[in-house]
């Protein structure tokens, strides 16, 4: 009887003991005990620990290391749950436009850039009580089409001029990239107000994945059996014209309305498509937008949005004069065994891209003189369009800027591809919306894209892209303005190679 409680005695020893050190195990690494622990099992195995005993040691290890890991932290009792994520990116990027009229160049020269360059994303987000949920993200540039920085591009030696120091963090910084409340009472809608993610289903055709759009958005939801419908609204600040000196006021407003189903047709196949239509109210006082866009460059060299001699922006390349843009976005899902097959398209089209054209005739002077390539309103330049495919492996979640190749999911040996042809007319969309990269940016122009995107562990990602394009209409310039090659009009023909190596988290 004695040593039958000494080894009772014993037991409880050992089970406190191997309990102890699997919780301070836990603890210092800041993870929780495995499902199947080393020691936990050789204690089973010598007749120690029984299974029920060893699943206890586990729970309480579990709650031990959540405990002394919460307690270091004092977060809000209003928020019922925080995650941290973000990525950082590296990239090798080059681009090249051949261009017969800009400052410093002959017909037919090209002009190119090569940089090596990174981009850090860091965001919260979570729910709150009472139906609430929120986003805070930081990124790197305050450039509203891209969050990449160029290494040794700083104040000083950018312009060639020398000065700076080695590795200087001038142009370097963190800005707020998204800031965003959404409430979701019921099932069927929600509503989101700040700086907020890409809430619309869209392409970069339209809209840059990089611009995350300010104001308020509405979505409603229904499902009907194997179909389920949505409607959204979006009401987006365009800009605001500060001090506001006008009745009524002079900011602008751009407004989209989308209608859009998924239609399951099995299990292993749906389709999507949303037809949406923009529209814009007033035009602002700065960055142009109150003055007609033009879309021609100049054939001395002027810098697109300059002023002439008759103070009319002759260049103007951001004008929002007479857009109604009409959007069909759809893509077609199957799952072919472990492989996800995505056929997808865009296609756009300006309700008043006639008025857009005659107006940038006549804001040109009607496009004589400097422009001789142009010398009619150029109507009928009013569609856009994009159709590709995609393949990757099953199991990841698709879309427009979803996939491997965005960088939004990964898994080890899992890989993505994808490629589409692209054609942009003169007057069909908002230049200033468009995708920076493929195409600049620009009307005009047509071209193919290709990436492949490849998951070397469950972090990190290598992507390759490659796409070239190429004028559509001789008689009218490549419409548009962007940071990476600015002040080049028109752009004959279009190459861009960037290799990515992002670690997601």
């Amino acid at each position: 009887m004695k040593y039958i409680r000494k080894k009772q005695r014993l037991n409880n020893w050992i089970v406190a003991g191997a309990g102890a050190l699997a919780a301070a195990t836990a603890v210092s690494t800041g993870q929780c005990a495995a499902s199947s622990d080393p020691l936990l099992d050789a204690l089973i195995k010598k007749g120690v620990l029984t299974e029920a005993e060893a699943k206890d040691i586990q729970a309480e290890t579990q709650t031990n290391s959540a405990t002394a890991t919460m307690s270091k932290f004092k977060i809000a009792d209003t928020i019922k749950n925080l995650n941290l994520y973000g990525d950082m990116r590296f990239r090798y990027e080059y681009r090249s436009a051949d261009n017969p009229r800009a400052a410093g160049l002959t017909p037919g020269d090209t002009y190119y850039r090569e940089r090596f360059r990174y981009a850090f994303r860091f965001g919260l987000k979570g729910d709150l009580y009472d139906n609430f949920s929120y986003g805070i993200r930081l990124e790197t540039s305050s450039n509203p089409r891209s969050t990449w920085v160029t290494f040794g591009d700083d104040t000083g030696k950018s312009n060639g001029a020398g000065g700076g120091t080695p590795s200087d963090r001038s142009s370097d910084g963190l800005t707020i990239g998204q800031v965003y409340l959404n409430w979701h009472p019921a099932e069927y809608y929600e509503m989101t107000v700040g700086r907020m993610p890409m809430p619309l289903y869209t392409t970069p055709m339209v809209w840059d994945s990089d611009i995350e759009p300010e104001g308020a958005f509405e979505k409603f939801k229904l499902s009907l059996g194997n179909v389920d419908l949505f409607a959204d609204a979006g009401q987006f600040l365009y800009q605001d014209a500060n001090p506001d000196n006008r009745i009524p006021s002079s900011d602008t407003f751009m407004f989209a309305w989308q209608l859009g189903a998924v239609v399951k047709l099995d299990h292993d196949m749906s389709f999507k498509f949303a037809p949406t239509i923009y529209n814009y109210t007033g035009h602002g006082t700065g960055n142009g937008l109150n003055i007609p866009f033009v879309g021609q460059g100049s054939a001395t060299g002027t810098n697109p949005g300059s002023t002439g001699a008759t103070g009319v922006a002759a260049f103007n390349q951001n004008g929002i004069n007479d857009l109604l843009v009409f959007e069909l976005p759809a893509e077609f899902n199957m799952n072919l065994g472990k492989y996800h097959v995505r056929a997808f398209g865009d296609f756009g089209y300006n309700l008043e891209g006639d008025d857009r054209a005659r107006a940038a005739f006549a804001a040109g002077g009607g496009m004589g003189g400097s422009f001789p390539n142009a010398a009619h309103p150029g109507t009928g330049n009013s569609m856009a369009y994009q159709v590709g495919i995609g393949i990757g492996n099953a199991g990841p979640i698709y879309g427009p800027t979803q996939g491997l190749v965005y960088g939004s999911t990964s898994k080890k040996n899992t890989w993505e591809a994808r490629a589409y042809w692209q054609h942009v007319e003169q007057y069909a969309l908002d230049v200033n919306l468009m995708d920076s990269d493929f195409l600049e940016g620009r009307g005009n122009l047509e071209g193919f894209y290709t990436a492949f995107a490849y998951g070397f562990t469950d972090a990190i990602i290598g992507t390759v892209r490659f796409g070239y394009g190429s004028r559509i209409n001789n008689r009218l310039d490549t419409g548009g303005s962007n940071f990476d090659l600015p002040g080049l009009n028109p752009i004959n023909n279009y190459h861009i190679v960037q290799a990515d190596l992002t670690w997601r988290f």
